[in-house]
């Protein structure tokens, strides 16, 4: 039986970045940049200030304070995105607004409130033909230069950068409307059984809703992937073998079933990937999640996890997360991790690497502490609902005690109060 590490190991030397397209920016997000990014312009474009308030000369000013103000003639009210009309020559001040172009002749701002504007009984401000300057800012205080940011000519992000909200804010600072980026991958999702129901059918003696579509299919949103849904397919080598053709045709990039790959004389996606491809492996030293098929029809990769809900959601954690995020470009797939103090014991008796969910949270003292989310069967549904991260139980580690101080994989960082 082969180990998670030599499993996953497997299963990505089988995929590769999928090809470049350019798309629009808001499209790029949490995406990888496939080219290298050089910016045209300077960002800012030009000098400007960084506050409202006044645009002077800073000879003009030296030495004023609130017990000696210096006076200066107000010519002109300039704000963000007009062009100055005159020159501030000595004796002289522009009342200028945020991110407006600073004037010729002008070094210096001065903030409102370091002038009569901000002094009610002064009773100046727009309008005014006079301000007072209260205080002696250095000379170039509040002007942003040009290029400050970025230089014309400077590659401000490489290719393999996960664009985030922020990067995609610099890309509009340069105007960069598109970029090139890896596709997302087509993923194939099918569920496999006889006592699968679609999730809107009457639930009859027997059956079962078809709930590992719906988690899968989510997950491959999560992850970045495009999820094409097949349905259910019947236990029988026919409507199988049909329904793998169909997702293949379809384009896939990656196949995924859930169920059909134990050892019951029902679980035939074994069969039918030995049939139409190649299957590599079956089982992996894993728990839950020990049934798991590997193999590929024609060119195209197939996973097949475990039918049991918590297995299919673990395996798709372990293996068919990552599979999709090299697929995307990426070449990290680690989850954060953190130490916890475990309020609960916990077992492994089956050899195996166990994963058990937890839940984390912070304790009075700031320190992270965990405990499990109940019942850990690989059929309740809840327990990993309610988990938002995963300890990893090595198969020599029998026993993990109260109290004992544990790394934590998280699977969701929740917003704390």
């Amino acid at each position: 039986m082969i180990s998670v590490k030599e499993a996953r190991a497997f299963i990505l030397s089988h995929f590769a970045p999928l090809e470049v397209e350019r798309v629009d920016l808001l499209d790029a997000l949490d995406r990888v940049l496939a080219e290298d990014i050089v910016s045209p312009i300077n960002v800012p474009p030009h000098n400007n200030s960084a506050m409202d308030g006044y645009a002077v000369r800073a000879e003009d000013i030296q030495g004023a304070s609130k017990t000696s103000p210096v006076r200066l003639k107000v010519i002109a009210d300039l704000g963000a995105g007009y062009l100055p009309s005159v020159r501030v020559e000595p004796g002289t001040a522009i009342r200028i607004m945020t991110g407006a172009v600073a004037p010729p002749g002008a070094d210096t701002v001065v903030r409102f409130e370091d002038t009569s504007e901000a002094v009610a009984e002064k009773a100046s401000g727009r309008g005014s033909g006079t301000v007072e300057i209260l205080t002696a800012p250095e000379r170039g205080s509040n002007v942003r230069l040009a290029g400050e940011d970025i230089r014309a000519n400077q590659m401000i992000l490489g290719r393999g950068v996960t664009l985030r909200p922020s990067e995609i804010g610099l890309l509009a600072s340069v105007g960069a409307g598109k970029v090139a980026v890896h596709r997302r991958p087509r993923v194939a999702i099918l569920a496999t059984g006889d006592e699968l129901v679609p999730i809107d059918a009457p639930l009859t003696e027997g059956k079962i809703r078809n709930s590992n579509e719906y988690s899968n299919a989510a997950a491959v949103i999560k992850a970045g992937g495009i999820p094409i849904r097949l349905g259910i397919a019947r236990d029988n080598i026919e409507d199988l073998t049909r329904k793998i053709r169909e997702g293949v045709e379809a384009g896939a990039d990656l196949l995924i079933t859930s169920a059909g790959v134990s050892v019951g004389d029902y679980d035939i996606v074994k069969d039918v990937l030995n049939a139409e491809g190649a299957m590599h492996f079956w089982q992996v030293n894993m728990k839950p999640g020990k049934p798991l098929a590997f193999g590929m029809v024609g060119k195209t990769p197939l996973l097949g996890l475990p039918g049991n809900p918590v297995s299919a959601i673990v395996s798709f954690e372990t293996f068919a997360r990552p599979a999709i995020l090299t697929m995307l470009g990426k070449t990290k797939f680690a989850r954060p991790c953190v130490e916890a103090v475990l309020l609960e014991g916990s077992e492994n008796t089956a050899g195996r690497l166990n994963f058990i969910r937890v839940h984390v949270s912070r304790n009075s003292g700031g320190e992270y502490t965990a405990r499990t989310t109940g019942e850990q069967g690989s059929g309740i549904l809840t327990s990993i609902a309610r988990a938002n991260g995963l300890l990893e139980m090595p198969p020599e580690v029998k026993e993990y005690h109260v109290g004992d101080r544990v790394k934590i994989t998280m699977l969701d960082y929740p917003e704390e109060s």
